[in-house]
């Protein structure tokens, strides 16, 4: 699809959602109700009702939800279909963030299609290539270990706020070369836009963070540093410098998809963790395989979903989805597909290689997916060398807050 990046317009597609706006060409029978994200029964336990999605609903169904209909894949395979052809399944329009219709602009390069996408993509993947990421290697066990000598000897933490958020949030400000201090306050924005589900709210955080965007831009204009935000302010496209709405929509895009993901992944993992003392005991007898450990509990615990407009009308497991039609990967339950990983919810750190779908494929996958696995690897390998035997705080009660990144709310250890 043809897109104007410098004059961005709403795209046409429309969020529908409802009963009653089920297009016509949907059989009755694929029409389900699954309250991903949502749903009580979603939220009791995430990631073993996305497992058990497999029994539950056809491989490709159509969700009705409040939020927005759409097709939802379960399957690997139809991701990997879905993820790897955009020309058939397009980012644009497939962000729900809201913006003003009249000053719109695209997230970028996460809305733009090739072959412009690749032009953006090159600006920073040199910083979070695997080589970009290993030189913060040093300082991100410095961090780990500074966040522990804090709480090691209280024998207990809330997870969440002693480490889960500082860790790599921290690291995240810092390579994007804005400041720690406001930690607090990036992440309270992050959370009211990503687990609110009310657009109101929605809105007015994305005003909030834009206004905060809009002003470091600009001081980065005046002051140039080595951060991720100044590269994208002083970088050209095609030999000419961006446009402003260009350099907003890849700084905002950025700043949301960082703040939240590796938080509510490291969550999720330490939960298993004190959880299960024997595999803890595992891991740590085979420092070795440490890589193989990080992608398996990646794939178990795996906290996005990735969203697609179809641009042309298409067949798929003999279904016709059209032009306009919204469908979104449910990527954790197809990290659960038996078909591609037997015994799905077993954690096996010898399991045979399969594409792990944590940080989506193709074009569009995530540019952050280097830096989170090595901070998954670091976080592991320096909280179990100084604190190897914890659980979960006596009566604590598991939450999960609604929204588009999994992860429980609380998470209070002790050792």
């Amino acid at each position: 699809m043809a897109i104007d990046v410098l004059n961005p317009t709403p795209p046409d597609f429309k969020r529908v959602a409802g009963r009653d706006q089920v297009p016509p060409h949907v059989p009755e029978e694929l029409i389900h109700s699954a309250g991903i994200t949502f749903g009580p029964e979603f939220l009791a336990a995430p990631h073993a009702y996305m497992a058990a999605m497999h029994q539950k609903f056809p491989p490709l169904y159509y969700d009705v939800s409040p939020f927005g209909n759409a097709w939802l894949a379960i399957k690997h395979e139809d991701a990997l279909k879905v993820l790897r052809n955009p020309e058939v399944f397009s980012n644009e329009g497939a962000t729900p963030f809201p913006r003003d219709p009249d000053d719109y602009f695209y997230f970028i390069p996460q809305e733009i299609d090739p072959p412009q996408h690749r032009k953006y993509r090159n600006i920073v993947d040199p910083m979070f290539s695997p080589q970009g990421v290993l030189k913060l290697e040093a300082t991100m066990r410095e961090l780990a270990n500074e966040l522990i000598d804090e709480i090691i000897a209280n024998g207990q933490c809330e997870f969440t706020t002693a480490f889960g958020r500082p860790f790599p949030v921290t690291i995240f400000l810092r390579l994007m070369g804005l400041p720690v201090e406001m930690t607090d306050t990036f992440v309270d924005w992050a959370v009211s836009l990503l687990h609110s589900n009310d657009r109101a709210i929605m809105a007015e955080t994305m005003t909030k963070i834009s206004a905060y965007l809009k002003a470091a831009i600009e001081e980065k204009k005046r002051q140039p540093d080595d951060g991720v935000v100044s590269r994208i302010v002083h970088a050209q496209i095609d030999g000419r410098p961006m446009h402003d709405k260009e350099i907003f929509g890849f700084v905002i895009f950025l700043f949301i998809g960082g703040l939240d993901t590796v938080f509510a992944t490291l969550n999720n993992i330490w939960l298993w963790l004190a959880n299960n003392p024997d595999r803890r005991r595992e891991m740590i007898a085979d420092p070795g395989n440490i890589n193989a450990q990080v992608e398996e509990l990646l794939r178990v615990h795996s906290v996005t979903f990735s969203g697609r407009t179809i641009v042309k009308d298409h067949e798929m497991r003999g279904v016709q989805l059209k032009a306009g039609d919204k469908i979104t990967c449910i990527l954790p339950a197809c990290n659960f597909d038996p078909e591609v990983f037997p015994n799905p919810t077993v954690v096996d750190f010898h399991r045979p290689r399969q594409i792990v779908l944590a940080f989506t494929v193709g074009v569009h996958s995530c540019m952050g997916a280097h830096l989170a696995r090595l901070e998954t690897k670091v976080a592991i390998q320096e909280w179990l060398k100084r604190i190897p035997d914890f659980a979960v705080k006596p009566g604590t009660q598991i939450v999960y807050r609604p929204g588009g990144v999994v992860g429980p709310h609380h998470l209070p250890l002790v050792w």
